[in-house]
């Protein structure tokens, strides 16, 4: 029995039958440029990363944690220089205590923030998570609450910046500029680096002294730059996403200019205490080496990203990106038209996980949406949208964004698992599978 015979096997006993492993066997044939270039980004990335461990002086001790108050934690603080070293900015702040993307964000905006400031997006509604932590939608506790207000131009229709809308924008109480570098339930375009940095510049020219912050959940490592390599004063993110490596079982960072981190630091525990206290509580280990890990796994899931696009699109479906666009994060839009197709895509991503799938997904009021949303994510970490998973609000245009994958093998497999969900569904017909590709 050959190899490629054997690995039909083992895919045809997990469920994925020949006219789906043919089809999927079409189009990688024809990625394996754009895997190249991937992997050559990775190589730099993973360069960087170590080069800033060794610059630091990563030693066996900074891998042991610390308990109670966490005052002179070396681990903990090193991690921290790390982070600001691979940035390149003048601090950082990276805490198991930050317990999700959100929270980042919130922490970034609320200690910047004071009343009577405004807070500007040039790039139109942010996610929907931050619409309550804004004030948006009513919720205790929110900017609006604080006497914070909002304002807001929207991205043109072909995704460019509204530079007129944006200077009508920025005024004299305009304190922090919000910049949302991934798409979120939305499907405009993610911004690359390079437009991040071209925006940064001209809201600079228009008030200098705005604070200009990136939320760059999803995007760390896709390219070989980042946000505060172009002029941001702020990069938020999330440790269970890319900079964890699929290893961190929690925690966010913040990066960038030392007032601004260190507003965050007394937000976070208190005026006077800041940055010295905050114990690292036993993780340390897991967010040294998923950070080690993490440009190699976040290859793996751009290469799972563009096999996505490169599989939907042919059959009609509309991708974001589309099947030949630079990556600038990890998330692949599909759009539907049809909530089923929502449902069976994300299905079929949680029956290829290594836990929880048999677990069959349903879409559920969450918290933190206004609408309800599925997801898909049999994870080690739970949540984690660095691993496999998939998710979508149940909503026109009834789009699924996918993500992730700790290795390629994996997330190739959970493509193909989706496609055949909507096989199953009669949703695709194997005619069209035959015909496509």
């Amino acid at each position: 029995m050959d190899e490629m015979t054997q690995l039909e096997q083992i895919y045809a006993s997990m469920g994925i039958e020949k006219a789906v492993y043919e089809y999927g066997g079409r189009i990688l044939q024809k990625l394996e440029g754009r895997f190249r270039e991937t992997d050559r980004t990775a190589e730099y990335n993973q360069l960087k990363v170590l080069q800033a461990m060794q610059k630091c002086r990563v030693s066996e001790a900074c891998l042991s944690g610390t308990t109670g108050y966490g005052y002179n934690d070396l681990g903990r603080d090193t991690l921290e220089q790390v982070y600001a070293n691979i940035f390149h900015t003048e601090d950082a702040l990276v805490r198991p205590q930050i317990t999700c993307g959100t929270h980042a964000l919130a922490l970034a905006l609320m200690s910047c923030l004071r009343p009577g400031d405004e807070l500007f997006s040039p790039v139109g509604k942010p996610y929907d998570t931050l619409e309550e932590v804004i004030g948006i939608r009513p919720s205790r506790g929110s900017l609006k609450e604080y006497g914070v207000t909002y304002r807001q131009t929207d991205l043109l229709p072909d995704g460019g910046f509204d530079y007129e809308g944006i200077r009508a924008g920025i005024h004299e109480r305009t304190r922090l500029v919000t910049i949302q570098r991934s798409k979120g339930y939305q499907t405009r375009p993610t911004l690359s680096v390079e437009r991040i940095g071209e925006l940064i510049a001209f809201i600079k020219q228009i008030k200098p002294d705005v604070i200009c912050m990136v939320d760059n959940c999803y995007g760390e490592f896709v390219e070989d730059r980042e946000p505060t390599d172009v002029g941001a004063d702020m990069a938020v993110g999330s440790l269970i996403k890319n900079p964890g490596g699929g290893l961190a079982p929690v925690g966010g960072y913040i990066v960038g200019r030392k007032e601004c981190v260190e507003n965050a630091a007394c937000r976070l525990t208190s005026p006077g205490l800041a940055k010295e206290v905050g114990a690292s509580l036993g993780v340390l280990k897991d967010f040294y080496q998923g950070l080690f890990l993490a440009p190699t796994v976040t290859a793996s899931a751009l290469k799972g990203a563009v096999f996505a696009a490169n599989l939907y699109e042919p059959l009609g479906f509309g991708v974001v990106p589309d099947s030949t666009e630079m990556r600038h994060d990890i998330i692949q839009a599909v759009t539907f038209n049809d909530p089923e197709a929502v449902v069976a895509f994300c299905q079929g991503i949680q029956a290829a996980a290594p836990v929880d799938s048999h677990v069959t997904p349903q879409p559920w009021d969450m918290p933190g949406y206004d609408s309800q949303v599925i997801m898909a994510a049999g994870a080690f970490v739970s949540g984690s949208s660095i691993e496999l998973s998939a998710d979508g609000p149940i909503r026109p245009p009834y789009a699924v964004y996918f993500q992730g994958g700790l290795t390629w093998q994996h997330a190739k497999f959970g493509i193909l698992k989706s496609l055949q969900a909507l096989v199953d569904r009669g949703i695709v017909t194997r005619e069209k599978l035959s015909a496509a590709g």
